[in-house]
Order: C-alpha cells, then structure tokens, then sequence
C-alpha cells in the first residue's frame, strides 16, 4: 500500500530528527555499530520520496498543512515540486551516506553519538528549509541550519580555531537570516499570505512595487551570506574546522546551497529586472573567479575543496542571474553535478587523511596501489569536476555554456568568467584526484592502505551515480531536471540535455578551451600557487575586517554598559520617567489637538475635604525635608484616592487601595529607617530643578493623556462582556473579584509573585545590613 504523500513529506522532515534524538543513547549501546542503523533514517526519506517522482514529473504538487498559529494566518505548510523534490532528495540520499561514513571515520571518538545527533538534526533541518511552503516556516529551518552548522564546526570545542570557526559562520549566517525575517515581513505585508505558493502570479505586482529593492536586497543578503558570495565568503574556508563528513555534507547538499534554493525559489516573484540580473550575475561572477583563484593557491586538501566550493557556488549564482530557461536548467543540473563530486571529493580526502595522517597536496604521491578504491572515486568525482565525459558535469558545462545570455558584449564577458572559473576547478580537480595517487610513493606519518568498507563505499557511491545520471541523462533531464526547472521558470526545460557531438557548436569549442586550459593551469600549479601566495593575501583582509567589527562591537557594547547599566538606581528612575513622559507627549501630539476639560458635576462638601487631604499631603511630600516623613505623607495620597472610591460607590477598589497604601507605607518605611538617608543630607538644587521638571512632565503627560480619553465616546463592550459573563462563566456575583481572579488570574498571579519576590530581597537586604553592622562591631570590640 502507497504511503499518503501528506505522511511522506513531513516524515521526510521528522525522521532525521528523531534519529538524532535516540543516537547518544544508541551509540552508547551500539558503538560504532550504530551509525548504519541511524543511516538508515535519511535513507528511508529517500525513498519515501523517491516514491513521489513519477508523480511530480507528470505535473503534480503536493501541498500539506498544519494549524500552527491560526489567529495570524500562520500554518505549517509544505510544499513539494520538481525543486524541492530534487534538493530533498540530494540532501536525503547524500546524508545517508554521510552518517554511514561518520561512524566508520570517528571510530573510538567519545562523542560519536553527539556528532550523529548534530548531523542528523542538521540534515532534518535543510529538509524542513527546502520543503517549507511558509516563509516562517522557512526561516525557522534557515536559523536552525545555522546554529546546527555552529555545533558541527565546533564540534572540537576544545581547540580555539573550532570555536572561533563556528561563532563566525554562526553569526554571519544568522545576519542573514534576520535579513531574510524581514524580507519575508514586508512581502507578507505586500501580498496579505505567508505561503509562497499563494504568492503564485504576485511577482509583477512585487516586481513593480516601490519597496522592490528592499525586498530583493534583504533576500540577495540572506543567500550571500548562507552562499558564501563575496563579500561574506570567508567563513567558508575557515569552517573547514569541523571534521570531514561534516565538510562533505555542508559544501555538497546541505548549508550553502540554501542560498541558491532560495534565489531559485523567488525567480518566479523577483527575477527579470536589471536590478536582480546585473546584481547577481556580478557578484555570482566575482564570487566564481575569487574561489578559483584561491583555491589555486592552497595545498591542503580540505582548504582547495573549501575554495573551490565558493567559486561553485558563485556559478550556480550567476546562473541564475543570466534567468532563461536554459541558464536554470544549467545551475539544476551543476548543484546535482556539484553535490555528487563535492562530497565525493571530501569524502576521499577525509579517507586520504584518516589513512595517512596527511592532507597536504605536496606531501602525498603514490597511493594509487594501496588505496585502489580511493583512487577509483576520486577519478569518478574528478571526471564530473573537469566536465569530462561520460560523467554529468559534461552535460552540466555544456548546458552553462549554451545558456550565454544574448547581447555579444555581456556573452563574450560571461564566456570569459565561466571559461576562467571552470578552467580553475579543472586544475584542482586534475591535482586532487591525480596527485595523491599518482607518481612515487612518498613517506607518510602512517602506513598507507584501504580504508573501511563504509568509508570507502560512500564515495565510490556517489562517483558511479554521477557517471549514471549522465548515461541516462534522457531519463534524469524529463524525471528530475525538467520538473524543477518547471518549479522556477513555470515552463519546460530548454535545449537539449545528453550527448551530442556538434563540433561546430560554440559551446564545444568553450568545453575544449576550457580542458586546454585546465591543463595548462594544472602543469603550472606549482608556480602559480607561489605566485598567487606573494600577489594576493587570500582572506586575510576580510577576516581582518570581521575581528574588528566583531572587536568594536563588544568595545561599543561595553561601553554602553558603563554608561547606563552603572548601578545608580536613581539614574534608571530618571531615564525610566523621562522616556515615559517624553512619550505621552509624542502620543498627544500625534492626535493634532489639545484635550479640553470636561464639565465636571459640583463636588460635595466631603469630595472638597478629600481634595484639599491630597493636597495637603502632597505639600508636605514637597516641603519636608525627611525622606521617611515625605513617605509617610505620600501615604495621604492613597488615602485620599481609596476615599474617592469609596465616595463614588466603588468600595470594593477603595478597600484594595487601602491594603496596597498600607502595605507599601509599612514596607518603604521600614526600609527607609534602616537605610538611614538623613546622613546624606539635602540635594543640589539643580537635582530638585531636573527632578521637578520630570515629574511635572509625566504628570502632566499622563494628566492631558487621561482628559483626552475622556472626551472619547465610552466603549461599552468590555463592561457588557464582563457584566454578561462573570456569573455564567466565572460563578461570581462581585464583577470586579471575578476579574482579578478569573479573568485576569495570571495578571494578577504575577502581581502577587512580584510583590513577593521584593518583599524576599527586602527581607535579604535588611539581613546582609544586620551581619555587616554586627561583623563591625565585633572588629571593633576586638580591636579595643
């Protein structure tokens, strides 16, 4: 029996997670034995997806929801089409081999099972991104990748460069990401939904909205920095901290490349202006030649791969730039091309490393008879990386190069760019699959041999597919490519996907200039890696510029601190009562007109005698010179309000008026008389002055605020509500008891619990006054 595509996809999502929740346990029971089984979890995702193919390619969507905040039009909704079902299953199906690998490569390490745990949970989570219809929902999944890559990268969490790694890419990426929340706000607001897939056919209205730059800056800065597109490239490179498998994954499938789902996701509601074009085809350009160039100039295996990601992902971006229907189709098929080699790739360098203590691409040679199998996937992974055929990074080139925008200038600069990047990851993928295995054997601090059978059969894996997908490439192009290509441009797939052999055909002649160059770049790799090393300082500069931004804001922050969380109670009193008094008037002068008093009835002989106890009360506050007798007749204020209630038939509100006066009369003066604030003597009048003029203003704020309330027409329905329901609903005849303890409960709750909490440290104050006046009359007495 099929399974119901509306279990498939959020299972697709919440079985990584759950196999991430029971790996600590597992592998405490299991060992190293238990990685296979967690492997299992993304592989059954595989597959349940994999089920879902036949459907997608012959047209249909599937859309699943869940309430999640119903009062704001917020679900839990999916969405599966050719894009997401492709990057889904990429994801699925390299994780799976990844945890496989994992166990074998961490063999004896103590933290195996919180490392599966991570990666598990990290692979759920660019599922959940990648099948998210919601764009909360989206951002929810883009945050967490974010701090899953952050508990990857510095899983050694007890070396420095692990832990400075991770916080960079975590803070970087979640720049992004707070960039993305509001790009997703102010579309939510343009078109009234949250889902993308409602947002269907809104792209000219989005595209010819004044906001249009805004919307396209904030989304273009969440995939830059999750892309690793100049200027945030850097932090790539540096996450080469965390353990291989972790590279493997992050550079193949899961972290960066969400950033190219997303500008493939909103081509449909933002592409086609100059603005979205010239701004990605520039920095996607830009991107691609910096990786290649900096990559050329590393020698550690890891490091070259690291670079050679950046420049990758800045083709994919500057496809995506150029938008027509072949250049899509083109950046579809090289994130497949790019996934499979670049795990591949990592996966054999972390098996180089694992077997021979080495990474460094000068010090290896020869390991093509002890590591066959090594050797074998790496020529498979290099095959797609050269753009050799039979593998599908052939028919991934040639569809870039047939996807030249029209316009002979910005065709032949394209040209250039995409022949000068893919000539540089021609070299490093001659040098990496051919150098560590090739000519005589060199010394290495272990003895050299086949490495595990998980180890060894993952990359191995992942090279016969890419050479598969390309001799069925007639099957792949209408299965998987067309459907997502249809997903971002709303048509089929353009131009022909498979082997052709057209010598006349100018994107022939690009592949053969690209492999000559290749050559040339890779025989020469020696020098101009010295070269390059003396001409350029790499990263260096950029990492420069993000200590000392991350320097200045701590210094800014610390000083902020100094200045305003200073331990000066009356200090936050002021600023507190400013601020507010500042802020009523904002509001008053925002309503454009002055309160008028309200004809008020005569008052009687005892509402005057009230009256003139206030002021005399207030008086005596003013005039007095102790801080304990001027509280003492604050209390008459009170007093004198609780009489008001009980004058105008609220003696309910006047008996609580009572308590709260008496309560706060014994507890403030009983405080005051230990703090003993008579030996401080009288304040500067300047300070008198300053604190008139602030409470003059708050009073008088809240006096005109409360005026003008009263000239609105009264709104009777939270009166009609309380009175309609406090028996029916509450069973109390008393309105007001009912809504302190029923309808406000928690309110009033956190009153009491407040109340309570400053009565325990009053108490622990008068405590710590008491030992320290007994600890110094004991000195005292000790020292007479």
């Amino acid at each position: 029996m099929a399974i119901p595509a509306e279990i498939i996809i959020p299972g697709t999502v919440l079985l990584p997670f759950l196999a991430g929740a029971v790996a600590p346990a597992l592998v405490r029971r299991l060992g190293r034995a238990a990685a296979p089984i967690l492997a299992l979890a993304p592989l059954a995702a595989f597959a349940a997806l994999a089920t879902l193919v036949g459907q997608v390619a012959s047209g249909g969507l599937v859309h699943v929801r869940f309430p999640w905040a119903p009062g704001f039009g917020i679900d839990l909704s999916f969405t599966l089409d050719g894009l997401s079902l492709l990057f889904a299953l990429t994801i699925s199906g390299i994780g799976a081999l990844v945890v496989l690998y994992s166990g074998a490569y961490l063999k004896g390490d103590p933290h195996l099972g919180r490392f599966l745990a991570f990666i598990l949970a990290f692979m759920g989570a660019m599922l959940g991104l990648v099948l998210a219809d919601d764009l909360l929902l989206l951002y929810t999944f883009w945050e967490l990748t974010a701090v899953t890559s952050f508990l990857l990268i510095g899983f050694d969490h007890t070396r420095f460069a692990a832990r400075r790694a991770a916080i960079q890419a975590l803070l970087i990426t979640i720049f992004g990401g707070l960039a993305l929340l509001l790009g997703a706000v102010v579309v939510h607001q343009l078109t009234g939904v949250w889902d993308l897939s409602a947002m269907a056919g809104q792209g000219a209205t989005l595209r010819e909205n004044a906001l249009y730059p805004l919307i396209f800056g904030l989304f273009a800065l969440a995939a830059f920095t999750k892309s690793a597109q100049l200027p945030f490239q850097f932090w790539l490179p540096n996450a080469m901290e965390a353990p291989t498998p972790v590279s493997a994954f992050l550079h193949s499938a899961a972290m960066v490349q969400a950033g190219v789902y997303l500008l493939l996701r909103l081509s449909p509601l933002l592409a086609g202006t100059p603005l979205w074009t010239t701004t990605l085809m520039l920095f996607g350009g830009a991107t691609l030649i910096w990786g290649a160039v900096m990559a050329l100039r590393e020698s550690d295996l890891k490091l070259m791969l690291a670079q050679s990601t950046i420049a990758s992902l800045g083709l994919l971006v500057l496809l995506i730039g150029i938008g027509s229907e072949g250049a899509i189709l083109a950046a579809i098929a090289y994130f497949v091309t790019h996934a499979l080699y670049k795990a591949g790739l990592f996966l054999t360098v972390g098996l180089i490393d694992h077997e021979t203590g080495l990474r460094d691409l000068t010090a290896l040679g020869g390991l093509r008879d002890k590591m066959a199998l090594a050797f074998i996937a790496a020529m498979l992974a290099g095959f797609s990386m050269l753009g050799l055929p039979p593998a599908i990074g052939y028919l991934a080139k040639e569809a870039m190069y047939g996807a030249l925008p029209g316009g002979a200038t910005i065709a032949i600069v394209v040209a250039t760019v995409l022949v000068l990047g893919n000539s540089g990851l021609g070299a490093l993928a001659l040098a990496i699959a051919g150098r560590p295995f090739l000519g005589a054997l060199l010394p290495t601090p272990k003895e050299p041999q086949e490495g595990p059978a998980a180890m060894v059969a993952a990359p191995v894996l992942l090279g016969v597919v890419g050479i598969g997908a390309a001799i069925l490439a007639s099957w792949f192009s209408a299965t998987l490519l067309a459907p997502a290509v249809v997903a971002v441009t709303g048509h089929g797939a353009a131009g022909h996907f498979g082997f052709s052999l057209d010598l006349i055909n100018p994107a022939f002649g690009l592949s053969l200039l690209t492999w000559a160059l290749s050559a040339l770049i890779f025989w020469r790799l020696d020098g101009l890696r010295t070269v390059l090393r003396r001409a350029a300082a790499g990263d260096v500069a950029f990492n420069r510029a993000y200590d000392a931004l991350l320097a200045g804001t701590v210094r800014l922050g610390n000083a902020f601190t100094r200045l305003w969380q200073n331990g000066r109670l009356n200090l936050y009193t002021l600023v507190l009562f400013l601020v507010t008094g500042l802020g009523l008037l904002a509001v008053l002068m925002g309503l454009g007109s002055t309160p008028a008093i309200p004809d008020f009835a005569v008052l009687t002989p005892p509402q005057w005698g009230v009256i003139g106890l206030a002021l005399a009360g207030l008086a005596t506050v003013i005039g007095v010179p102790s801080p304990l007798v001027a509280i003492l007749a604050l209390g008459v204020q009170g007093l004198a309000v609780a009489l008001l209630y009980l004058l105008f038939g609220a003696p309910d509100l006047g008996f609580t008026q009572f308590m709260v006066e008496t309560l706060s009369l014994v507890v403030l003066a009983l405080v005051l008389a230990r703090m003993r604030l008579e030996r401080h003597g009288r304040r500067a009048l300047a300070v008198v002055l300053r604190d008139a003029v602030v409470a003059l203003l708050v009073g008088g704020g809240v006096m005109l605020l409360l005026l003008e309330i009263l000239r609105q027409p009264l709104d009777a329905r939270l009166p009609d509500f309380f009175d309609a329901n406090a028996l029916t609903e509450a069973h109390g005849h008393n309105v007001v008891n009912v809504i302190l303890v029923d309808f406000r409960g928690l309110d009033t709750l956190g009153e009491i619990s407040v109340v309570l909490t400053a009565g325990i440290a009053i108490l622990a104050l008068i405590g710590a006054a008491r030992r320290r006046a007994a600890a110094a009359a004991e000195s005292a007495e000790g020292g007479a």
